[in-house]
């Protein structure tokens, strides 16, 4: 290849040269954790991916054949949904009974959480819980005289409207109705921080409901109730860190300490943001742009010497 002709492919090259740097920098990767489920997104502070997303939520979420199910001690549930804007999600528990039916016999997973996890996740305030043919024996009925059980109403739902579902015209039980002196309720309905675990071994109890209301839209008996479990998830303290993280172009994740947050910008990780990183690793990442790209800039001269001399 002639010299003239170099001379005049330099200015073809100064542009192509510049276009290829931010394909192996670390400002320019795509955003790995991010990703789906079904029709899911999965985005932080949950994530698929081990290192992605905030460490309070790992080995949380799973994908299994399009469907994203929710795993905690005490048991494995389905995702329906994931609300980013109201920090909440909503499971389905397939042993849960609904208005239309009524599972008996210790089926149902409840929702008891690991303790570590207690500060990142909780069922919402308007969720009730409704415990069903639980005996006298249970930790829900000890040491309180009769008007002053657990047992009441959540944002205008519980057992007495309950009772109206025709789910229990298939179970055949007796309605012990309020009067505990003649044994217990059929149906305790209670709020989730008035017993921190819905446990139906430890409770003594055969099967429960789980319904939350949408305010502010107000439905009116248990046939127009959601049926399910909404779960407010919180991120403890505050998410400046990935923010600041998001808006230099990194992901937020976390250490091989599973606990430690790290900004992932690329190539390379930064306990801070990817415009404030250790010199070392800058180097590394800098270093490693220039010999990528300097190789890319050798093999198009060299290949030109060949093909067009």
């Amino acid at each position: 290849m002639s010299l003239a002709m170099t001379i005049l492919l330099l200015p073809t090259l100064s542009i192509i040269f510049p276009a290829l740097i931010p394909l192996v920098s670390g400002n320019g990767h795509v955003d790995t954790c991010r990703s789906y489920c079904g029709n899911v997104t999965i985005d932080y502070p949950f994530a698929l991916q081990s290192g992605c997303g905030h460490p309070g939520f790992r080995d949380l979420l799973f994908c299994m054949n399009d469907v994203l199910m929710f795993h905690i001690s005490s048991g494995s549930y389905r995702v329906l949904e994931i609300d980013y804007a109201y920090q909440s999600l909503t499971l389905h528990d397939p042993h849960l009974s609904t208005c239309d039916s009524i599972v008996l016999g210790g089926k149902g997973n409840g929702f008891e959480i690991e303790q570590w996890r207690a500060p990142y996740l909780n069922p919402t305030a308007d969720n009730v819980f409704m415990l069903i043919g639980c005996s006298a024996q249970s930790p829900l009925f000890q040491g309180f005289p009769g008007k002053h059980l657990p047992c009441r109403n959540v944002s205008g739902m519980g057992c007495e409207e309950y009772y109206g579902c025709p789910g229990w015209t298939s179970v055949g039980t007796k309605r012990a109705g309020s009067a505990f002196g003649s044994g217990p309720p059929e149906c305790c309905s209670v709020a989730f921080e008035a017993i921190k675990a819905i446990n139906l071994t430890r409770l003594h109890c055969e099967g429960y409901s789980s319904a939350y209301s949408l305010a502010p839209l107000r439905v009116d008996g248990p046939r127009g109730w959601s049926y399910g479990i909404r779960v407010r998830y919180s991120v403890q303290g505050n998410d400046s860190f990935c923010r600041a993280c998001v808006a230099t172009g990194g992901t937020c994740g976390y250490g091989s300490d599973a606990v430690r947050e790290l900004c992932m910008c690329g190539s390379w990780n930064s306990t801070s943001n990817c415009d404030s990183v250790h010199t070392s690793s800058s180097s590394r990442g800098t270093w490693s742009v220039v010999n990528v790209s300097a190789g890319i800039f050798i093999g198009i001269i060299v290949w030109m010497n060949i093909y067009m001399s």
